[in-house]
């Protein structure tokens, strides 16, 4: 179990690049199963979840070529579909969340698409429920062996069909779409996702042949075709990675510019922080943090009644940043409640905070009310385990701007979402060291 060591009390400075987006790569990475033909995707990041999808891909026979720094091609024409029945599928397979998205594009193209109960973050039940519903609309036939945990849809045909999703499940979504293009007729999706990464998996399929109409709204219409081909695409910079930085620039007072953010796709996250005091100047594609020498105050409603900052579905504030809001909240002038409303284990990493000095109330799990310290008293360093991605980096930027120095442990959970933070982070000056 991997560990930081970090000196914190200290201002950094300078720029920073944000990797390309985990949540999106996970989704592209499965697409390349829908086609034969040669896929070429660029800005892919290097952290542990992706590798591990990439790993699987090319245990399934799909040949994967490194181009450079952050591109590949992958070709999936001679796909071991015997592979989905061994026992080291089923091992890798729970390893990774996102090894779920592998069931849509394999039940489209080769009619049926298994996977063990994927793992990931220990951050509250996140039901398959909706994916699973989706391909059993389109005309798959649904088991589940609950002795192993193993899932699988078959059909020898999928029919498009009119759905209603239960929930605007992004994964969920994503897999429905990669079945339904190369399924018979038109399906129609209500109440789809909508984020950037899902927006941006469409254009991807579209440019490969796929018919959709509707992209960047909840009702997605999909007529199938018959065969999809290759093309290229560039994964967009991570939006929870931008967001981390906002808050790390304003928790240590830091004068940091964060570079090529795509500004346009980040909804409403810089509101969102700019609700909390922080000054956020956007130059061209690039965003600047000055200095917060004199701290942030937080904004009421305009009736004087405490802030709620809550989570929703997209374009609503994304839960991923919800632990980076909770933090910056520790050092603002005023008060704010954080409701987390998709994940009931998220909140739970707020008992380190106060052991650290921070005014915290967990009112329930997924509520928690924040009062502020104005830097009139800082963090105390302490030492903690990072218990998933979003509560690992949340506690990192707490460490750095804490007096003291903290010890963190399992970043491997950190490793999981954030490519070399500790090198990247070393360059702006941050005091961090990792132990192996």
């Amino acid at each position: 179990m991997g560990t930081f060591i970090i000196e914190g009390g200290h201002q950094l400075k300078g720029d920073i690049q944000p990797q390309g987006a985990k949540n999106e790569a996970l989704q592209i990475l499965c697409a390349v199963l829908l086609t034969a033909e040669p896929v070429v995707i660029n800005n892919v990041p290097d952290i542990i979840d992706v590798n591990k999808l990439i790993a699987l891909l090319n245990n399934l026979g799909v040949r994967v070529t490194k181009n450079g720094t952050a591109s590949y091609t992958f070709q999936a024409d001679e796909v071991n579909l015997d592979f989905l029945q061994s026992e080291d599928y089923k091992i890798q397979g729970r390893g990774l969340r996102g090894s779920i998205m592998l069931v849509g594009p394999l039940l489209a193209r080769f009619g049926k698409g298994y996977i063990p109960r994927p793992g990931g973050d220990k951050i509250g039940r996140r039901r398959l429920d909706t994916h699973f519903e989706g391909f059993i609309k389109l005309g798959a036939t649904f088991r589940y062996n609950k002795e192993e945990y193993f899932y699988g849809v078959e059909a020898d045909k999928l029919t498009g069909a009119q759905m209603l999703l239960d929930e605007a499940s992004v994964t969920g979504t994503a897999n429905i779409v990669m079945a339904a293009v190369l399924a018979s007729g038109t399906t129609t999706i209500y109440n789809a996702a909508c984020e950037p990464y899902l927006q941006q998996l469409c254009k991807m399929l579209v440019r490969m042949g796929a018919k959709i109409e509707g992209i960047g709204s909840n009702l997605l219409t999909i007529t199938g075709v018959k065969k999809l081909g290759g093309t290229t695409h560039s994964i967009l910079p991570d939006m929870i990675e931008i967001g981390s930085w906002i808050g790390l620039a304003a928790m240590t007072k830091s004068e940091i510019t964060i570079k090529n953010v795509a500004y346009d796709e980040l909804g409403i996250i810089p509101a969102t922080f700019r609700k909390l005091g922080i000054t956020i100047e956007r130059k061209g594609d690039d965003i600047y943090i000055p200095a917060h020498t004199d701290g942030y105050e937080i904004q009421n409603y305009i009736d004087g009644s405490i802030l709620t900052i809550s989570d929703a579905p997209w374009p609503g504030f994304t839960p991923d940043l919800l632990s980076i809001v909770l933090v910056v909240a520790t050092q603002a002038r005023g008060s704010v409640l954080i409701h987390q409303k998709m994940f009931e284990s998220r909140l739970f990493f707020v008992d380190k905070l106060i052991d650290m000095g921070a005014k915290i109330i967990l009112c329930d799990p997924h509520r928690a009310s924040v009062i502020g310290h104005d830097f009139e008293s800082n963090l105390k360093a302490t030492t903690m385990t990072s218990p998933d991605i979003r509560a690992g980096i949340s506690l990192l930027i707490a460490a750095l701007s804490a007096k003291g120095t903290s010890t963190i442990h399992n970043i491997e959970q950190i490793d999981r979402g954030y490519q070399n933070i500790d090198t990247r982070l070393q360059r702006i000056g941050a005091k961090i060291q990792r132990l192996s």
